[in-house]
């Protein structure tokens, strides 16, 4: 029997809190690698190093991809990676970390939308529901940290990470319709097989190595980097590439909902003072993540029942 089984109900809850982890640190250390580098480049370096980090199972496993698996491994690996990453830095330009990781929040509701006009999913009202409370959530947090100040320029910046957004809803439904037979870790590796040589190519042609032997902070912000590229990139790519395969693209998508509580935390870290309505909040966008994820329970339950039947 696996220790890690992600047809069990608790595994897929842990896995999705470790990726909100993950993703909820990512934001931070984008900000960091912006202190020495230009957006495009922290971008070209989050996906080169994880295109590095990935090559040896592109090595291995390169006669497994099927001729028409590449042009869906293609697309999966510019919605879920190639484009967020250059949209989500030069956001980051002009918005705060906390306001750009708020808006990551509309996933969930992208998901929906694509997955009711493009991809024929069917949805609950319960997980509607669940998608609606999640993101009221999200809003009442980020209004509880005093934060929303939309000018002119935060409206223009953070319709990149909506755009980032969008990018994501549809990859989720996209990988749970068309690369259901590709195993997560080589549609995660041969996505970036083609974008990681091309960013490759264009960031030795910056003054990216000037900058990392002058710039006294850039070689601590390249270890940032490598950070966000092994872990909020490559790795968690791939656990969640595996949470797809098992769960609902809205559940899936859910995770979004989570990751501004790990930005507080690591505010709180970093000296910053929790509120009882960020708390409060908080609890909404947990009930939201519980109302998406109900229905999926229940059938847990039945299958459980079903198995135990046959096998008295």
């Amino acid at each position: 029997m696996r220790f890690f089984d992600l047809n069990k109900s608790i595994w897929q809850w842990v896995l999705l809190i470790f990726l909100a982890f993950i993703w909820g640190s990512s934001f931070i250390l984008m900000k960091r690698g912006l202190e020495s580098y230009d957006n495009f480049q922290v971008a070209s370096l989050r996906i080169f190093i994880s295109f590095l980090f990935l090559s040896p199972v592109i090595f291995r496993n390169f006669r497994k991809i099927k001729k028409d698996q590449w042009w869906k491994i293609i697309v999966a690996g510019l919605l879920g990676s190639g484009i967020p990453a250059f949209l989500f830095t030069t956001a980051q330009t002009k918005i705060s970390s906390s306001l750009s990781g708020m808006l990551n929040s509309l996933v969930p509701l992208f998901t929906v939308v694509i997955g009711l006009l493009f991809f024929q999913t069917e949805l609950r009202k319960m997980k509607i529901v669940g998608v609606l409370v999640g993101l009221i959530g999200a809003i009442g947090l980020l209004n509880s940290t005093g934060s929303i100040s939309f000018d002119n320029e935060e409206m223009i910046y953070g319709s990149l990470v909506v755009l980032a957004t969008l990018c994501y809803g549809t990859n989720v439904n996209f990988i749970k319709s068309k690369l259901e037979e590709v195993s997560s870790l080589n549609i995660t590796a041969f996505g970036f097989l083609l974008i990681g040589p091309i960013v490759g190519i264009y960031l030795f042609s910056t003054d990216f190595i000037e900058i990392t032997q002058t710039d006294e902070k850039a070689p601590l912000n390249l270890f940032y980097i490598a950070l966000l590229s092994v872990f909020g990139t490559a790795l968690a790519v791939i656990l969640f590439n595996m949470l797809i395969k098992r769960v609902s693209a809205v559940f899936a998508s859910s995770v979004t909902y989570m990751i501004p509580v790990f930005a507080i935390f690591w505010g709180f870290v970093d000296g910053e003072s929790i509120g009882l309505g960020q708390l409060l909040f908080i609890s909404v966008i947990l009930s939201g993540v519980y109302m998406v994820n109900r229905d999926r329970l229940m059938e847990l339950k039945e299958e459980r029942k079903k198995r135990k039947s046959a096998s008295a």
